[in-house]
């Protein structure tokens, strides 16, 4: 067994004359030998602020939208048009424009999405121009290709939640989809899915 004078000897050899000045106590040589151990790296989280970069530009949108959410009904409805993106704040915010229209009528709206550099965050703002004002946020972020974002919000005066998932199968073929849940995100119902096709530079999309 090493003895405490000993074990003072080898703590002085392992870090030099300096730490000799004065005996380390027990403790302080469970300091020292705990400060030579290799500390964990620090996790550092991704900048997210270019992943939308991939949707500048301008899009074929095809939509099906169910009519009534969370009322029972399998009721939904088609749409077809455009989504133009623009990059705005060099990448940290972007304007998505949709015009889109069916038999049930057309959809025009803007979705602003707004980068927070110091919680690496998206929030995605709707609004239909119908209506004038922007929709309750929803924040989230990519991760492996795949970026969802929730929010809250109220539908026939009741509380839900809601989620948005963008995925995209090729740099030129994305889906995003809508969901709403009653029940505090334990089931979720879709009733929005756009499938967007990149319309190549210089193509006027048809109308």
């Amino acid at each position: 067994m090493i003895n405490a004078t000993k074990s003072t000897r080898i703590l002085c050899w392992f870090y030099g004359v300096s730490a000799c000045a004065l005996p380390l106590s027990g403790s302080a040589a469970q300091q020292a030998a705990n400060a030579s151990e290799p500390k964990p790296a620090a996790t550092v989280q991704r900048d997210g602020q270019r992943d939308f970069d991939f949707e500048i530009g301008t899009w074929t949108s095809r939509v099906s939208r169910l009519q009534h959410p969370l009322s029972g009904s399998t009721a939904w409805v088609t749409y077809e048009g455009t989504t133009l993106v623009r990059a705005s704040m060099g990448g940290r915010a972007n304007l998505a424009e949709l015009d889109i229209a069916g038999k049930a009528g057309a959809i025009a709206g803007v979705s602003l999405r707004l980068y927070n550099p110091e919680t690496q965050q998206w929030s995605l703002n709707f609004s239909n121009l119908r209506s004038g004002t922007l929709s309750p946020p929803t924040i989230g972020r990519f991760a492996d290709g795949r970026g969802e974002f929730f929010g809250d919000e109220s539908l026939d005066g009741r509380p839900i939640r809601v989620r948005f998932v963008v995925t995209c199968a090729t740099s030129d073929s994305c889906r995003f989809e809508q969901a709403f849940s009653d029940d505090g995100g334990k089931s979720w119902e879709v009733n929005w899915i756009a499938t967007d096709t990149r319309v190549a530079v210089g193509v006027v999309p048809a109308k």
